[in-house]
């Protein structure tokens, strides 16, 4: 079996209303509560998401979402509906412009909590399977 990243917790003031808003942008389910103290976004069949609420000071995660080009457009034009500002670069003004740089097209969104969500439907951080040259574990 391939290691896969199973879920990832995601610190946040508000759970409820964090979980909410990046499940409601994304299209996807999403539970106010789950096994343990976590609100849960079902990123995909293999990836979970768990908010959690706290009081304590946490570090600014930025999350990458790759997705279709149907699937860019329809959280694009949730971002739109809610008023959500983004921005063509991660730092910067937010624009409210599109990056296609790279082959592809992508934004970012800051969330309440301050974490950071990029959405991008071409990955600059790794080459298309068919061109990826072959790598052998480290000895």
């Amino acid at each position: 079996m391939a290691i896969q990243l199973d879920h990832f917790i995601v610190p946040c003031r508000d759970q409820v209303g964090a979980a909410k808003q990046l499940a409601e942008l994304l299209g996807v389910a999403w539970a106010p509560t789950t096994l343990g103290p976590f609100s849960p976004v079902f990123i995909n069949d293999g990836l979970t998401l768990d908010f959690q609420q706290t009081e304590e000071v946490y570090p600014v995660h930025h999350f990458c979402f790759r997705v279709s080009d149907a699937e860019f457009d329809a959280i694009l034009a949730r971002l739109k509906a809610a008023d959500i500002p983004y921005r063509a670069n991660v730092f910067g003004p937010m624009d409210r412009q599109i990056n296609t740089m790279l082959g592809g097209r992508m934004v970012y969104w800051n969330e309440p909590e301050g974490h950071q969500w990029e959405m991008l439907t071409v990955s600059y951080a790794r080459p298309p399977a068919d061109t990826a040259p072959a790598t052998s574990p480290p000895r």
